[in-house]
């Protein structure tokens, strides 16, 4: 691209962290090659921390380095703003200052997209503003650019995916070792794959923001975190890990966003599923994340690669500096967020899956026959059943015809009040069969 003689384009970070470090890393050394796809250089303008004097992992200028946020953003020579501090506050009042100022903006902050979008995108109409996020969702893997452009012509049916290093890297270990879940947390922490409060992670929370930005943008309609219904890792047994294996799964926490069959509203859910091992989701190993897209005209698509760390997740932030570059240049703006359908999330209880069901149970006669019957009482179809264990130790594992998860809660709640029935041992949903 020729270079517009004597143009500079400024760059604000907000955040000099695990992020923010590789960014100007990158800015660094990639100055010429940025400059030649943009049209113009970059030049850092300045960089907000709330410690300057903290030791970090690049040199920066003191002279760059500065407290006041708000007034770095909203100055004269500032054209792109980059806020990688994530959370909610301060980063949402210093991105509506800077998009009102008509800065544009990219953010890798998932947590504020999923709660309070509808904001943020106003506020970048109102500023004539562009909005890039590819950063929120899976790190490097190109995904957000195309449900939002490469897409734009299609009809997405699904979006099924791993978007959560951590949890991936947990269930894999136990997957591969027969490690417990406290076992293979401690040791994703000791690798720095699991912060020292893994909540977020282990409880779904960030996939659930994840999986709502995907929504958004897949169906054409507003999505907010609290529509995701999450549910985390932490329950997850050795013994749940081996009963899949025996059955030829895998689990996985997946985030999944698909449309009813009529297609007027659509489910979002995050939880730990089983799928079957030759699904191409079943292959992703260690803290990997992977989206499997289903669309009308386009198919299957997969995307796969690094879903964190500084250098992967500054590389999409990279992606999306270039092409904010490029529109203020020629004087145009990226997609805005598009909501045109305004379709409505069902609650989960209309989502229809398979079930995978361990029970706890007296080794007795006619035990299974009045587990049957509850299971028919909801209109559930079982598919296959066995029995683990004698005496004692009896255990009935059961996988479900396809059920909504209503009509599977209501069945549970019936067989925990059967005086046969000692405890119900696990529930997990069964995915993905029909991908494979």
């Amino acid at each position: 691209m020729n270079q517009v003689p004597g143009k500079k384009l400024k760059v604000a970070l907000l955040g000099c962290g695990v992020v923010g470090s590789q960014v100007i890393r990158l800015m660094r050394e990639q100055a010429d090659d940025l400059a030649a796809r943009i049209g113009a250089p970059l030049e850092l303008a300045g960089v907000a921390v709330r410690r300057p004097g903290r030791a970090r992992d690049v040199d920066v200028d003191p002279a760059l380095i500065t407290t006041d946020a708000e007034a770095l953003v909203t100055r004269d020579d500032v054209d792109i703003v980059v806020e990688v501090i994530g959370g909610i506050e301060p980063a949402r009042s210093l991105i509506l200052a800077a998009m009102g100022a008509g800065k544009s903006v990219v953010t890798a902050n998932k947590a504020l997209l999923a709660e309070d979008g509808a904001t943020v995108h106003a506020a970048a109409r109102a500023g004539g503003a562009d909005l890039y996020f590819e950063a929120a969702v899976a790190g490097a893997i190109p995904l957000i650019r195309p449900l939002r452009e490469s897409l734009a012509g299609d009809h997405v049916h699904r979006v099924l995916g791993i978007v959560n290093g951590t949890t991936n890297y947990i269930l894999d270990k136990m997957d591969s070792s027969g490690a417990s879940f406290s076992d293979a947390l401690e040791e994703a922490q000791a690798l720095g794959y699991a912060e020292a409060d893994p909540t977020a992670d282990v409880e779904g929370f960030d996939a659930a923001a994840k999986a709502a930005i995907l929504a958004g943008i897949a169906f054409h309609s507003r999505v907010t975190a609290a529509d995701v219904h999450r549910e985390g890792i932490t329950e997850i047994s050795a013994a749940d890990v081996a009963s899949a294996r025996e059955m030829g799964y895998v689990i996985k926490l997946l985030a999944i966003c698909a449309r009813s069959e009529d297609g007027r509203s659509f489910g979002v859910r995050v939880h730990p599923a089983m799928i079957p091992r030759t699904h191409p989701l079943a292959g992703v190993r260690e803290a990997y994340n992977a989206v499997f897209v289903e669309a009308e005209s386009a198919g299957q698509l997969m995307f796969y690669g690094a879903g964190a760390g500084g250098a992967p997740t500054a590389s999409a932030v990279l992606g999306d500096i270039v092409a904010v570059g490029r529109n203020l240049l020629a004087g145009t703006r990226g997609p805005e967020e598009s909501t045109y359908a305004d379709l409505a999330v069902h609650p989960m209880g209309e989502t229809v899956t398979r079930y995978h069901v361990s029970l706890d149970v007296a080794d007795k006669p006619g035990v299974l026959a009045r587990v049957a019957d509850m299971f028919a009482k909801q209109d559930v179809s079982i598919q296959t059943v066995r029995q683990e264990g004698l005496g004692a130790d009896a255990q009935l594992v059961l996988v479900t015809h396809r059920a909504s998860d209503a009509a599977l809660s209501a069945t549970i709640e019936g067989l925990r009040e059967l005086d046969i029935v000692r405890d119900v041992v696990s529930v997990m949903r069964v995915e993905g069969e029909d991908a494979s």
